[in-house]
């Protein structure tokens, strides 16, 4: 199954880089995104392993836990798009996807 990123994932994934460069911990954000990456390839091969989010309470949008973060995407028959790398503790409206 392919996994396609929004613009809007992209630029998460890129500010947390950047916010933890800016604390002086590069290493930290490095190591964030690509575990991050790592734990969205599960995708491929098992789509629905997320929840449902709850903001939203649709099948059609889930989301991935990955501590502070959580990976927001729709699952589709052929293909997962990510849409969101948010903090867990940020409610998503309807306008960020």
């Amino acid at each position: 199954m392919n996994i396609s990123f929004s613009r809007s994932a992209v630029d998460d994934l890129k500010s947390i880089k950047e916010y933890y460069q800016e604390q002086s911990v590069p290493q930290i954000g490095q190591d964030f995104v690509v575990t991050i990456i790592e734990h969205i390839e599960t995708l491929s091969t098992h789509p629905d392993i997320g929840r449902v989010v709850p903001e939203f309470d649709d099948d059609s949008i889930r989301e991935l836990i990955h501590l502070p973060f959580r990976m927001v995407y729709l699952p589709e028959s052929e293909s997962v798009n990510i849409i969101r790398v948010r903090r867990s503790e940020r409610l998503l409206k309807l306008h960020d996807n």
